[in-house]
């Protein structure tokens, strides 16, 4: 008897999944769409979407008309029922960001990291007070919090639990830190590390310009390199959860020093430090940012500037090429702050470094394109981090998190989604 409540609660629990997960992705519809879409029968779509009502969880959205019968009432997944927070532990800042349960920003604040950079106990409490931060402008109760995504940079190790999880962040000084673990001495809110890579990739599959493809790589390109590998419509994440390091692989045998230790990294020539580095016509003191945007500003004049460029894009082009030989993506986006800002300019030349370097067939298949969601994509792939459990879980707030990015890409791409998640990536 202990096995079939079991099994009839599993059964219930999937349902709920399925048509909350649809609903979110693909709302707002009717019970006869959600009928067609996801199988199920009527009794259960009427079942299931009784208890989403009754919980909160979806709302009525309008009626629209049908074929001489009744108006077909349509519904939605309620904003308001539950919180989700995204934070990304950035080269120079730590941004901490509260979203409704569709994804809207409801309040944000992105302390600049101080001269002492990645500092661990400066880092954990910069988090710390961000999460306390952006509760309080908002007046929201803790304990509507799904969870609290973090992207970091470097490889994320998992434990048994998620509380184990420790960050080895090589080119940050970070040896094996338990992340998790500092901050949960601060917070009782179910935390969520992963790769700062990743989480960008699952923010662009969701919402961005990785929408639709099944096996894709999403790269992010700022003072360090990464990328978030999607093959199957799931991310590759290796024995150790370090597949992706890209910036990592070896671009030009005995090469320029990279932050990592190691010589010749691609990092070591398209990311924007070596960028700008390089260069050598930075202002004095200036950011990298300041310094990038100086050098794309100059290129036109200033034939130091515009080699740099020309050099850039075909060492990127040749990184992508190796991607594309390896892994036979159909679509790679290139994102990150460095990424986006470079790509107007490099992005055609880029393109064909690609073609002369990949396979002909794979490569004339891989479509090569800049990201949407702007230089804030990490922060809102990690909040997605929570959201997705929430959502895999039927509406379950357990608050028991998961182990990493396990879920990128929506189940069916449509039109209709297609707009949903263009406006809330805006």
């Amino acid at each position: 008897m202990a096995d079939n409540q079991r099994t009839v609660r599993d059964l219930r629990r999937a349902n709920r999944a399925a048509l909350l997960r649809h609903l979110w992705f693909e709302g707002p519809l009717s019970r006869q769409e959600l009928a067609r879409d996801t199988g199920l029968s009527a009794g259960s779509i009427s079942n299931v979407v009784g208890e989403l009502l009754a919980d909160g969880l979806v709302e009525e959205a309008g009626a629209v008309g049908s074929d001489g019968g009744r108006p077909r009432i349509l519904l939605r997944v309620a904003a308001d029922p539950a919180r989700v927070i995204g934070v990304d532990i950035g080269e120079t800042r730590v941004r901490v960001e509260l979203f409704d349960l569709l994804m809207g920003e409801l309040a944000v604040t992105a302390p600049a990291l101080s001269d002492s950079g990645h500092d661990v106990d400066h880092v954990v409490r910069l988090v710390l007070d961000g999460i306390a931060t952006v509760l309080a402008e908002t007046g929201t109760d803790p304990s509507r919090v799904l969870g609290v995504g973090i992207g970091v940079p470097g490889v994320v190790e998992q434990g048994a639990s998620p509380d184990d999880a420790v960050v080895h962040g090589q080119t940050i000084g970070w040896d094996a830190v338990p992340l998790a673990r500092l901050l949960r001495a601060g917070t009782d809110l179910p935390l969520h590390v992963d790769n700062g890579a990743k989480t960008l990739g699952q923010a662009e599959m969701w919402f961005g310009a990785g929408r639709g493809a099944r096996n894709a790589v999403i790269a992010l390109i700022g003072s360090g390199v990464g990328a978030c590998v999607v093959t199957d419509g799931r991310p590759y994440r290796g024995a150790t959860s370090s597949a992706g390091e890209w910036g990592h692989t070896t671009m030009r045998v005995g090469g320029a020093r990279c932050r990592c230790g190691a010589p010749g990294c691609l990092e070591a020539y398209v990311g924007a430090e070596a960028i700008v580095r390089r260069w050598g016509g930075a202002p004095a003191h200036a950011s990298e940012e300041t310094a990038l945007a100086a050098l794309l500003e100059r290129a036109d004049d200033d034939p130091a500037a515009r080699a740099v460029l020309d050099e850039t894009a075909e060492y990127l082009g040749a990184g992508i090429a190796d991607l594309v030989n390896l892994f036979n993506p159909e679509r790679i986006v290139l994102g990150g702050w460095a990424g986006l800002m470079l790509g107007p300019r490099l992005l055609s030349r880029v393109r064909e470094h690609a073609a002369a370097y990949a396979l002909r067939q794979p490569g004339e298949r891989a479509a090569i394109t800049l990201g949407r969601l702007g230089a804030e994509a990490v922060t809102v792939g990690a909040a997605t981090l929570p959201l997705a459990r929430f959502l895999d879980n039927g509406g379950s707030a357990d608050r028991a998190p998961s182990t990493g990015t396990d879920a990128v890409v929506p189940g069916v791409q449509t039109d209709r989604e297609a707009r949903a998640l263009a406006r809330r990536a805006r």
